[in-house]
């Protein structure tokens, strides 16, 4: 694989786009994006000088490699549907598809078979970073699929990383993901419900966050959202819907493995019911306004 590879995109909100933004300037050749919102793929494809097509073929057609940064479970099937001419399958004969969405283990075996079967090959590339990241190319990613197929895809992510790994095979990554997101949605609920007990307390929350980051209550969470849940400034690099859904694939497998997990299980239920409140798009330094005292209570 060179930077003459040709690169498409289907899903470019905020983390699809930023890495599409990261290969053009690596020099590969980003040739269509596909996003469900046509005026943010119309806007990026006017930026990088390249496609915004109508339907996910139309970017498998113009592309050797096809990343896709989607939402969930229900679109990853729909933009993976057999029997669709629409759909990537239709285009997915000798391209390599690197799926790095947020997804049940499931799915990412699921659409690997499909893609095989229809030529194709499919690697699993799950971050854990933001979006600042996928910008500078200093992604966290964890990779699942065929070993060949990781080595042939291994140029394109070192690209768009700083740490990348190879976990095993299809789905392997995703539950890795799923426990990362996991203990992430647990600490941040844990240091909005200490902030919030400190606030209450009338404690100066500044200081507080210094002790914090100097004791056992350090976290990388206190590092990213402590002062934003402070200030309540929660503008969204990994929003609280996300994080829900994060949550619940890992419940998901828990309940598989037949484990309990109270503390995910509360955390969960703290994050459902930020979204039942329509805060699901405020980043998941948003579960503070269900702790401190006079917000959202």
């Amino acid at each position: 694989m060179t930077s003459q590879t040709r690169v498409g995109f289907v899903g470019v909100g905020r983390m699809g786009a930023n890495m599409a933004r990261r290969l053009k300037d690596r020099g590969y050749r980003v040739t269509s994006v596909y996003d469900r919102e046509r005026e943010a793929a119309k806007a990026l494809a006017a930026e990088l000088g390249c496609d915004a097509t109508g339907n996910p073929a139309r970017v498998a057609e113009q592309s050797d490699v096809v990343l896709t940064v989607v939402t969930d479970d229900a679109a990853m099937r729909e933009i993976f549907s057999e029997g669709s001419p629409d759909s990537l399958l239709a285009r997915a004969t000798g391209r390599l598809f690197i799926n790095c969405a947020t997804v049940t283990p499931d799915v990412h075996v699921e659409v690997e078979r499909l893609v095989e079967h229809h030529g194709g090959a499919s690697l699993e590339a799950c971050m854990a970073s933001s979006i600042t990241q996928a910008r500078q190319g200093t992604l966290y990613l964890m990779c699942g699929g065929k070993p060949k197929i990781f080595e042939r895809a291994r140029p394109l992510l070192e690209a768009l990383s700083a740490s990348l790994r190879y976990v095993g095979r299809a789905g392997e990554a995703a539950k890795v993901k799923a426990l990362v997101n996991m203990v992430m949605n647990c600490n941040t609920a844990a240091l909005a419900e200490g902030l919030g007990l400190g606030s209450a307390l009338g404690l100066d929350l500044t200081m507080l966050r210094e002790v914090f980051s100097q004791t056992g209550a350090a976290s990388r969470v206190l590092e990213t959202d402590g002062e934003d849940m402070q200030l309540r400034a929660h503008d969204c690099y990994f929003s609280a819907a996300h994080a829900a859904k994060d949550s619940g694939i890992a419940l998901a497998l828990a309940q598989s493995a037949e484990l309990r997990l109270p503390l995910a299980q509360a955390t969960f239920d703290q994050y459902r019911r930020l979204v039942a409140a329509g805060k699901g798009d405020l980043d998941k330094s948003g579960i503070a306004e269900l702790t401190f005292k006079g917000r959202m209570g």
